[in-house]
């Protein structure tokens, strides 16, 4: 999952979210939403309980529950149960709370802040400026990086036209999109890197980014072309699409004798950026 990891405040107490740029929805930490509405001193065995009688009386809610990796108060990443607004809506009325109402407008405005931003780019382009400036990304980084998102978003659209919608499909087939071209996967890719929860693209350099979207957009094309239906099928045009990518990457590399994949991540770019500028 290509996620924002951010935390949320409700009556100055903390709530642990992610937001999937794939599905285009927040997760909620559900233990963090337990211990709000029932301020209860073991949320996780209220939720614990709460689960086995929610599989008891035949929930779908139940089966639909993923567990993804959020920060515990340790500093360390454990899987932890998250829902989306939705599901969490279901969950509050499970939950005896006077703090019930409050907490569901709450969440409202949680999902507009986001909702604005996606039907207003401009919102989320100018934030992402600043921040990548204030990282001491060089403009040329920042323009390339800005259109990935876009190129990204198609791609992620093209997939749920084809009816990829489970967050586990979507990051095989970015993994395999990822592997096809470059040679490595996400995990194996980050690994090289240094890296552990950062974004893997906001470590690439130029020439990473512009090959990464080659794959994608070639991919998505292909998709539009071919119409796909399914994981399956949908799976062999982001191969084909990638390996579009893979014979560009090969003859660049033959060309000028360079890898193009690179072990540096984003604090060793901007570094070697700034020893080009001195000299």
């Amino acid at each position: 999952m290509s996620e924002i990891e951010a935390l949320k405040i409700f009556e100055n107490k903390n709530v642990r979210v992610l937001w999937s740029e794939e599905e285009e929805k927040w997760y909620f930490s559900i233990v963090d939403i337990i211990q709000i509405l029932t301020e209860s001193n073991n949320s996780r065995r209220y939720w614990s309980d709460l689960k086995i009688k929610l599989k008891e009386e035949g929930s779908q809610l139940y089966d639909n529950i993923v567990q993804l990796k959020l920060k515990a108060d340790d500093g360390k990443y454990r899987l932890t149960d998250v829902a989306d607004v939705e599901q969490l809506l279901r969950i509050i009325q499970s939950v005896p709370s006077k703090k019930a109402e409050p907490f569901k407008m709450w969440l409202a405005k949680v999902g507009k802040e986001r909702i604005d931003e996606i039907y207003d780019p401009e919102i989320t382009i100018n934030r992402a400026l600043e921040t990548y400036r204030k990282k001491g990304y060089s403009e040329e980084w920042i323009n390339q990086r800005l259109k990935t998102i876009d190129v990204r978003k198609e791609f992620t659209d093209e997939l749920k036209r084809t009816g990829i919608n489970r967050t586990n499909d979507f990051a095989m087939l970015t993994n395999i999109l990822t592997q096809t071209w470059s040679g490595y996967t996400v995990k194996e890719y980050k690994e090289l890197k240094g890296l552990k929860k950062e974004n893997l693209r906001d470590n690439m350099n130029n020439m990473e980014l512009v090959l990464n979207m080659l794959a994608e957009t070639s991919s998505t094309e292909i998709s539009k072309s071919v119409n796909p239906l399914g994981f399956g099928q949908t799976k062999d045009t982001v191969i084909k699409g990638a390996n579009i990518a893979k014979i560009a990457k090969e003859q660049i590399e033959k060309e000028t004798g360079k890898n193009i994949v690179s072990n540096k991540n984003a604090k060793e770019i901007r570094e070697s950026n700034k020893n080009t500028l001195n000299n």
